[in-house]
């Protein structure tokens, strides 16, 4: 069974890159317009530290640091998980989600599969070159830090996931809704700065309700040396969201009955 699903995943990703090869033109024209519309943020940071302004107790590579993280974790979501909405919805509108319903495989894990998209590579590539830049500015990091990036980065992935299952399990009551993305979108900032400048309700929100700073703020914190317990402690919530926004929409899936939602 698990060899079933990968090699369709494989077959998946292989498509997406058909797909992406054939229209060239427009593969480089999205991620560039992609990577534009997100490198502005870093340069307003460049810009605020420029002009003499900083944010308390974190220099510009280290905000940089940050903004880079996050901007690889969001790329990565980009690729992997964020077309399941807009398929979910299609399929709802259109009626054909019965299609993928009797496929011999999960619903969930067709509809992932089958809407990864490179589009957002760029948007991954410009994350990364910010990180390379930023990371001899902070210091020397050791192997066990590396390792807790690593661990803090992938659970920020495990929220971006949580978010897109969340948004798509929406959809087969609030239909048509183009909307749902702009509010997760407005929390999900919240991850690209250093959370000790918010008040402490607000970074608890954000560290535990619904963890965004884990999409860019505790794993780049963990290089600078900079995770504490907290850090370590918003990886459950992070696993919890994911596996909820897996629940929720094979919980409405049970509960469709049709065209239209």
């Amino acid at each position: 069974m698990l060899k079933k699903y990968i090699r369709i995943y494989i077959e998946c990703i292989k498509i997406s890159i058909s797909t992406a090869l054939t229209y060239r033109l427009n593969f480089l024209l999205d991620n560039f317009i992609m990577l534009v519309s997100n490198i502005l943020f870093p340069l307003f940071t460049l810009l605020i530290y420029g002009s003499g302004a900083e944010f308390p107790n974190w220099s510009l590579y280290e905000v940089l640091l940050i903004q880079a993280v996050f901007t690889m974790s969001t790329g990565i979501a980009n690729i992997l998980f964020n077309g399941v909405l807009w398929a979910t919805m299609r399929h709802i509108i259109e009626g054909s989600l019965e299609i993928v319903l009797i496929k011999p495989v999960d619903c969930l894990f067709f509809l992932t599969a089958s809407t990864i998209e490179f589009s957002s590579i760029g948007l991954f590539l410009g994350g990364l070159v910010i990180f390379v830049v930023a990371l001899p500015y902070i210091g020397p990091v050791s192997i066990l830090m590396v390792l807790q990036f690593i661990v803090l980065f992938l659970s920020g992935v495990c929220v971006m996931m949580g978010i897109s299952f969340i948004m798509a399990a929406t959809s087969f009551k609030w239909v048509g809704n183009s909307r749902i993305p702009e509010i997760f979108e407005s929390i999900k900032y919240f991850g690209r700065y250093p959370q000790n400048i918010f008040h402490k309700v607000i970074s608890g929100f954000t560290s535990f309700i619904i963890p965004v700073a884990m999409v860019g703020y505790f794993p780049a914190a963990s290089l600078l040396g900079k995770a504490d317990a907290t850090a370590f402690i918003a990886i459950l919530p992070c696993f919890l969201f994911a596996m909820a926004g897996v629940f929720l929409f094979r919980h409405m899936i049970r509960l469709y009955e049709g065209v239209g939602g």
